[in-house]
């Protein structure tokens, strides 16, 4: 698996709330453009994301779908990048002093890009998924700031 870690400045509970925003994805992961569809059950266990990935016009449509999901601890996702493989993706949220320490282990396990060394396919998935946390802390920290400035101050409202 290839792994990379971040912390973001929330709790768990509302780095979890941004993960399981189905319609949010296409927002944190790197390459996902277009989400088409959630499924009303997001993010049960089995329920999936219709997305599509890459650039205008060369889009490809596809699905992650949830295979183990532990609130507001732990996503397991596999996502679908046809015909270039299926990747199995956890996602690790453990409380610190001041928020959360995210972890995201990648591996790439079904189809042609599958037969690529794990260290290999670390060169594209370690700057890819360290961007990814970055877009996921710049979206977390921007729900708190906002949720921060409709709070009444004390002795106001």
């Amino acid at each position: 698996m290839v792994e990379v870690r971040r912390f973001i400045a929330a709790e768990p509970k509302k780095v979890f709330d941004v993960l399981t925003d189905g319609w949010q994805y296409a927002n944190w992961v790197v390459g996902a453009a277009h989400i088409r569809a959630v499924d009303r059950e997001w993010p049960a266990v089995g329920a999936r994301i219709h997305h599509k990935l890459g650039p205008w016009p060369v889009q490809m449509a596809d699905v992650t779908r949830v295979l183990k999901a532990e609130p507001p601890s732990l996503l397991e996702l596999e996502a679908e990048v046809r015909p270039l493989g299926t990747a199995l993706v956890t996602m690790e949220l453990t409380p610190v002093e001041g928020g959360t320490e995210v972890r995201m282990a990648e591996q790439i396990v079904y189809g042609p890009m599958a037969r690529i060394p794990v260290g290999l396919q670390a060169l594209v998935l370690k700057p890819r998924n360290t961007e990814s946390l970055s877009r996921l802390a710049d979206l977390v920290q921007g729900r708190v700031a906002l949720a921060d400035a409709a709070t009444p101050a004390p002795g106001r409202g």
